[in-house]
């Protein structure tokens, strides 16, 4: 992954990825935040044709029309995903609106047209949910884990119940 510009978005932009795995490298002549622990590769400058070859996903942060237009024509030229923050129709991706407990994961995309109206969703459903999804998620993976060791299938498997039970609701959301 390659992030282009370290101000403000970029830097969350890049914590972002970083939580998401990726291995980040940042081209940018400046840095107006602390970086995020766990960035794999620093270069302070400004982006050149060229950088963008080795990576398959970009983000391009700088906040300069003239250097999006640059990297843009590469990334297009190049085949490469790219997301211009704050630029939905000259991007080939999105970044979601996430929340996280444990392995499950609520994603929601307005694809770049409302990004406030997307974490504003994001927050409304996440203080909806029941706050043990982690403790389920992991009780389930080990109950399919069982019924595959004794050489069965899940796929016919009703397990509403059980996470009804799991929730300890008595929840319409799992009929």
């Amino acid at each position: 992954m390659l992030v282009i510009g370290a101000g403000e978005i970029g830097t969350r932009k890049v914590a972002q990825l970083i939580d998401a795995g990726a291995l980040v490298t940042i081209i940018a002549e400046e840095f107006s935040a602390p970086l995020p622990e766990g960035v794999a590769h620093v270069e302070q400058r400004r982006y050149q044709r060229g950088d963008l070859r080795g990576f398959l996903l970009v983000v391009s942060a700088t906040g300069q029309r003239d250097v999006n237009d640059e990297v843009v024509k590469e990334a297009s030229d190049e085949r490469i995903w790219l997301n211009v923050v704050d630029d939905p129709e000259r991007c080939s991706f999105y970044f979601m609106a996430l929340h996280r407990q444990g392995e499950v994961t609520v994603a929601v995309t307005t694809e770049g047209a409302a990004p406030a109206l997307a974490q504003g969703i994001r927050d409304l459903v996440a203080d909806r949910l029941p706050k043990n999804l982690a403790h389920v998620a992991v009780t389930l993976r080990e109950e399919r884990r069982g019924v595959h060791d004794d050489g069965a299938s899940t796929e016919n498997v009703d397990w509403r119940p059980r996470i009804r039970e799991l929730l300890g609701v008595d929840a319409t959301l799992w009929e």
